[in-house]
């Protein structure tokens, strides 16, 4: 018996006998099992390789994750060299260093 059906079956037999806990439990259990499937199905993560889909998009992610902090280190390095480049032409322009390249 597939999750439609015993859903189904849930249902009816709460409708007709009335419903206590065990019963209401029983469908929400498999009414979220249905909704699940249906999620990884509309997804296409209910195949087999499904669990090798998610690894690789988890390492995907944590890659790009790692360049992208790489490539936030790196601009605030180069802008913090730049600064300190403009630091040191301002200090040679102020106590007349540059004459000395002339």
């Amino acid at each position: 018996m597939n999750s439609e059906e015993m859903l189904a079956q849930l249902v009816s037999q709460a409708a007709i006998d009335g419903t206590d806990l065990v019963t209401l439990r029983a469908i929400v259990e498999e009414a979220s099992e249905l909704g699940a499937q249906r999620m990884l199905a509309h997804l296409g993560l209910d195949d087999e390789t499904a669990q090798d889909d998610l690894v690789e998009l988890r390492e995907l992610l944590r890659a790009w994750r790692d360049a992208k902090a790489s490539a936030w280190r790196a601009a605030i390095d180069w802008t913090v060299r730049a600064m300190l480049a403009l630091l040191l032409i301002g200090i040679a322009v102020r106590i007349g260093a540059t004459e000395l390249l002339r």
